[in-house]
């Protein structure tokens, strides 16, 4: 990029500001969703850089290369329509919904629901996966228990991404020390000190919340109402959970996303052959459009008529609005811009967490990425760590808590945007649910400022000036 193309500050958060408007307006007050605000946004983006001399056919390309980042993960949100559909259609989520209401008692639902969900994210590696399999279960197990679904979704997604943030499996685990130049088992272990406290106030907050609606949950009468619709609609059996076993099987042995995502769709087809009598007819109607059924009993019917590819079309276009919006802002330098002059006025360490964070948000909130939300930060704030003697697994820690988790706060992020999809619930009610993701960067945050777990390295080696590694005398045989 040559000087006549440099975007001053205000150039590059223009479109950021014009967005975030159009956004409070159109959610607020329009109740019209995302489309428009991101289109506004791209083209603010684009006049901004026509005027700092970009030329069209640049600013086309810049788009392309954002969307074609988001290319892996929308193929992956058309799998999980369908394996939504065909793992309805086989019995194994009203299976799982069926134990699930026997079992599970109102008094700690919420914090259940959290805690199955992570291990099974934890397991999987995919947040994605756990929450279109296991998460959508909870989802009708808690309908059927009497909970708001907005909190039992805040509850689905923070156990969805306790494992998108810690598993050795999860990509965004393993992006993010590579961009802070760390490695991935420093990072998790790391991790280790915002994760643990943030999940585990996160279960005391859902036990809490829970016990406000546990009083007042669903008779026995309604829960055996769902059970026996399920059990007429479907052949409930145990057997069915090998399905899921199967599938954590097929991740322990670590083959690639795609092709494990074409075999669980296959596992759930051939079950709905062999168990509930489906035909190939039904089976790709299901892949294609969802699952419908008519029971009779409204709770059954709103959470099982869903899946589907075609069901993910609207996520893929705000995906795809987004990433282009993102891909835009990236090629003409204005995320660069913004996360420059926020690290050029860090005077301590408390203020370089906290403007890592800022900035992993702010790219979030344009862009709606995770990815971009972490690589941007991570490259330009790693020499910053550096130059201050600190471990850059300390960045790691930091992108991952705002671009992995805490980008689930932004109503129009891929994450928030899926989720909402799947779960059936829309992102302004689930989001201030999701206390994992406020207590993350939160943490952070603090450890920042208190000089709490904050691990300190020698990079003179690498041409930087040599730093005082002095640490808390509490903390320094630990780290």
């Amino acid at each position: 990029m040559n000087s006549q193309k440099q975007l001053n500050i205000y150039y590059a958060l223009a479109p950021i500001v014009i967005l975030t408007l159009l956004a409070a307006l159109s959610i607020f007050k329009w109740d019209a969703g995302m489309f428009i605000p991101l289109l506004g946004g791209i083209v603010a983006s684009a006049i901004v850089g026509l005027m700092a001399g970009f030329k069209w056919a640049e600013l086309e390309k810049f788009i392309a290369q954002g969307v074609a980042r988001a290319l892996p993960a929308i193929f992956i949100l058309f799998l999980i329509g369908a394996i939504i559909g065909t793992w309805i259609l086989s019995g194994v989520i009203p299976t799982i919904i069926y134990y699930g209401l026997g079992i599970l008692s109102p008094k700690i639902f919420l914090p259940a629901v959290a805690f199955i969900t992570g291990i099974v994210s934890m397991t999987l590696g995919s947040s994605f996966t756990s929450l279109a399999t296991v998460g959508l279960a909870l989802m009708a197990i808690g309908s059927g228990l009497g909970f708001p679904a907005p909190i039992v979704a805040g509850a689905v997604i923070s156990g969805a991404f306790l494992g998108d943030k810690l598993s050795p499996l999860s990509d965004t685990t393993n992006i993010a020390p590579v961009m802070a130049d760390t490695d991935l088992f420093s990072h998790i272990r790391h991790m280790m000190w915002d994760t643990i406290p943030a999940f585990g106030i996160s279960l005391i907050l859902y036990w809490v919340v829970g016990l406000n609606y546990s009083a007042v949950a669903t008779s026995d009468g309604k829960v055996q109402e769902i059970m026996q619709g399920l059990d007429k609609l479907f052949f409930i059996n145990p057997l069915l959970l090998v399905l899921p076993l199967l599938t954590l099987f097929i991740v322990y042995k670590r083959l690639p996303a795609v092709p494990s995502l074409i075999f669980i769709i296959a596992l759930g087809a051939l079950a709905a052959l062999l168990v509930q009598g489906s035909n190939i007819t039904q089976i790709v109607n299901v892949m294609t459009d969802g699952y419908k059924v008519e029971s009779g009993i409204e709770t059954i019917d709103s959470l099982l008529n869903r899946g589907g590819i075609t069901s993910m079309l609207p996520t893929i276009g705000l995906v795809v609005l987004a990433t282009g919006l993102g891909g835009i802002l990236d090629g003409t330098g204005a995320f660069k811009r913004i996360i420059e002059t926020v690290a050029n006025k860090i005077k301590s360490t408390g203020s370089l967490i906290l403007s890592t964070i800022a900035s992993t948000f702010l790219v979030g909130l344009a862009s709606g990425e995770q990815y971009l939300s972490i690589i941007l930060p991570a490259r330009t704030f790693r020499d910053k760590y550096k130059e201050r003697g600190l471990d850059t697994k300390n960045l790691s820690r930091c992108v991952e808590a705002a671009g992995t988790v805490g980008i689930n706060l932004i109503p129009w992020s891929v994450t928030s945007l899926f989720a909402s999809q799947v779960l059936g619930v829309s992102p302004m009610a689930f989001i201030p649910f999701i206390f994992f993701a406020f207590l993350v960067p939160a943490i952070n945050i603090v450890y920042g400022y208190m000089d709490i777990s904050i691990a300190r390295k020698d990079y003179s080696h690498e041409g930087f000036a040599k730093q005082g590694l002095a640490k808390n005398v509490v903390l320094k045989k630990i780290l």
